[in-house]
């Protein structure tokens, strides 16, 4: 369970009179279902959202808490069990070739060089990408270093995982084969997205705007919210 008690966000204008910019305002929630999507325009807050699960950021007031861990004075315990996709593969692709990669995720976990080999080529196995073990991510199509970020983040062993518009930088091919792979996870996932079909196919919806968690319920009823509040004008696409 997460639970968002209070939690917000918000960065001191260099001016010292000036008010602080609300990047995401106090919001309380309890996180449970096995697939929620965070919906809204490009500056809304729903990256801020997802960063504050594993404390890549860290709320201004409130807290949020990860199976009880507070993510500012635990840290490390909720990033064993939060694992975080960037939008771009590249970003958090470290080693030149792909098992060795998936290798670096599990350094903590397995000391023995020839045991954490072969659970690497496991990890890879088990979303059908050995045959890239030997593969620079450099010769990789787009779809493909998704799918391998995505095998270095779950190689860890993490019970969540949070995704931030995974499918922005996909041709359609691409774009349906990771939708596949992420429905097929075991994991908890909560992800952002543009892709409106996508997020349908969530149990909840959140839709964010203008730094406000605005509607939350089933899926496809946020993405309809979404849709009225774009017709409208109440909120930019």
């Amino acid at each position: 369970m997460i639970h968002f008690d209070n939690a917000g966000f918000s960065v001191q204008a260099d001016e010292p009179q000036a008010p602080a910019h609300v990047v995401l305002a106090p919001t309380s929630l309890e996180l449970s279902e096995s697939r929620i999507a965070v919906i809204g325009a490009n500056g809304s807050g729903k990256s801020t959202l997802l960063r504050m699960i594993n404390g890549l950021v860290a709320p201004s007031n409130g807290s949020v808490r990860v199976r009880g861990d507070d993510t500012k004075t635990k840290i490390k315990a909720v990033r064993q069990n939060v694992g975080f996709l960037f939008t771009d593969p590249l970003s958090q692709l470290v080693m030149p070739i792909v098992v060795e990669d998936v290798e670096l995720s599990l350094k903590a976990s397995i000391k023995d060089r020839t045991q954490r080999r072969l659970a690497a080529l496991s990890a890879l196995a088990k979303l059908n990408l050995e045959h890239l073990a030997m593969r620079s991510i450099y010769d990789l199509s787009g779809g493909e270093r998704q799918l391998v970020a995505l095998c270095s983040v779950l190689a860890a062993g993490q019970n969540i995982l949070v995704a931030d518009e995974p499918t922005t930088l996909l041709d359609l091919a691409n774009n349906q084969l990771l939708q596949h792979t992420i429905a097929a996870l075991p994991q908890q996932v909560i992800y952002a997205t543009h892709d409106l079909e996508f997020a349908a196919q969530a149990e909840r919806g959140l839709l964010v705007a203008n730094g406000q968690v605005i509607f939350d319920g089933p899926a496809a009823l946020a993405v309809n919210e979404y849709r009225a509040q774009v017709r409208s004008g109440a909120i930019r696409a």
